[in-house]
C-alpha cells in the first residue's frame, strides 16, 4: 500500500470484482464502511471514479481510496458504463444495461436511463433528429440485455410479434438457500398493488397477469444458489415473486424476503436473449455470460461449505 496527498492506494495482484477485491485488502473494516467507500464515490480504479461494486479489476490495476471530501468527478472522454452496446444494425440496438439504471424514464427531470444514454449516443452518431424506440423493459434493479429499435416500424414489429419473435430469454440469478426442488416450473397470477407497488402472486385468477417462469439451479454453497431462469411471460417483478414463492428469494431483495445483500444490489441479470429479426428474419442470439460479481459471491460462498 501507498499513501500519497489524496488517499491510499493499493496494486490489484488479481483479476476480481472490485467490492469483493476491497474486502481482501480492508480486512479489517466492516463490510459496510466498505461498501460505502463506493456509495460514496471514493473509491478510483485507474484515476477512474466507479460507484458500482461488480467492476472488474484486472492484475496491475491501480486502486486509490480517495480521503474523505475529495471527490472524483468524471471527466470528458470517460468512457460510458452504465449501458453498454453489444450489437448494433441499420434496424436494432442490442444493449447491456447495469443494475440500477431505468430502462426509461418515470418522468423525473434529468433522470437518466438506458433509453435517455442511447438516444444521446445515435444523435451523436447519426444526427440529432435520430430516434431510438424501447421495445422492451427490464426492471432498474435487474441488469443485462435490452433491446431497442431505430424506427418506430420494427419496434412495432417486435411488440406485436413478441412472443413469436422471441425464441428464449434467459436470466441468472443467486438465490438465498437452496431450492427443494433442483429443476421446475413455477406457474401464477401476477397482480401489482398500486400503493406499495409490490407484486402479489395467486395460484388461480385472481384478475392478475398469467405468468410461467422455469428454472434450474446451477450450483449450491453453504447460503446462497447459482440457478438460471427461462421467462415464458414477461411480466413485472416476474422472477423476483416466483424465486420467493420457491423459498429461495433472489437475494439482495428485501422487498420480497431476501435477509441478504451481499453485492449491494438485487444479484438478477438478464443473461441471455435469442430472437428473429423482425427485418431481416435471420435468428439472433446474445449472452453476456455470467457477470463476475456472481462468480465471486458464489466462490466465497463455496469455500465457506
Amino acid at each position: 500500500m501507498n499513501m500519497n496527498n489524496s488517499g491510499r492506494e493499493y496494486i490489484a495482484d488479481k483479476d476480481s470484482a472490485l467490492l469483493q477485491y476491497l474486502y481482501e485488502i480492508l480486512a479489517g473494516q466492516s463490510r459496510t464502511s466498505i461498501k460505502a467507500y463506493l456509495t460514496h464515490a471514493r473509491i478510483t480504479v485507474n484515476g477512474q471514479s466507479t460507484t458500482a461494486f461488480d467492476h472488474p479489476v484486472r492484475k496491475g490495476d491501480r486502486i486509490s481510496i480517495l480521503e474523505k471530501g475529495m471527490i472524483m468527478k468524471k471527466r470528458g472522454g470517460e468512457k460510458e458504463t452504465r449501458v453498454k452496446i453489444v450489437f448494433e444494425d441499420a434496424w436494432l440496438i442490442v444493449a447491456d444495461k447495469r443494475s440500477g439504471v431505468l430502462s426509461m424514464s418515470t418522468g423525473a427531470e434529468g433522470e437518466v436511463t438506458a433509453y435517455s444514454l442511447l438516444s444521446d449516443y445515435v444523435k451523436r452518431m447519426y444526427g440529432r433528429n435520430s430516434r431510438i424506440f424501447i421495445v422492451h423493459r427490464i426492471d432498474r434493479e435487474t441488469s443485462g440485455l435490452i433491446i431497442f429499435a431505430k424506427d418506430e416500424r420494427t419496434k412495432m414489429k417486435l411488440q406485436e410479434n413478441w412472443n413469436e419473435s422471441v425464441l428464449e430469454r434467459k436470466y441468472c440469478a443467486i438465490l438465498e438457500g437452496r431450492p427443494h426442488e433442483a429443476a421446475g416450473t413455477i406457474h401464477s397470477w401476477l397482480k401489482e398493488n398500486p400503493k406499495s407497488l409490490k407484486v402479489s402472486s395467486s395460484p388461480v385468477d385472481n384478475g392478475g397477469k398469467e405468468a410461467t417462469t422455469h428454472y434450474r439451479t446451477v450450483s449450491s454453497g453453504e447460503h446462497f444458489s447459482l440457478a438460471d431462469f427461462e421467462l415464458e411471460t414477461g411480466r413485472k417483478h416476474q422472477i423476483r415473486v416466483h424465486a420467493s414463492l420457491i423459498g429461495c428469494p433472489v437475494t439482495g431483495d428485501r422487498r420480497y424476503g431476501a435477509k441478504e445483500n451481499p453485492m449491494g444490489r438485487i444479484a438478477l441479470h438478464a443473461r441471455s436473449i435469442k430472437f428473429r429479426h423482425p427485418v431481416t428474419g435471420k435468428i439472433m442470439s446474445f449472452d453476456t455470460g455470467l457477470p463476475n460479481a456472481f462468480k465471486a459471491v458464489m466462490k466465497e460462498d463455496s469455500c465457506n461449505k
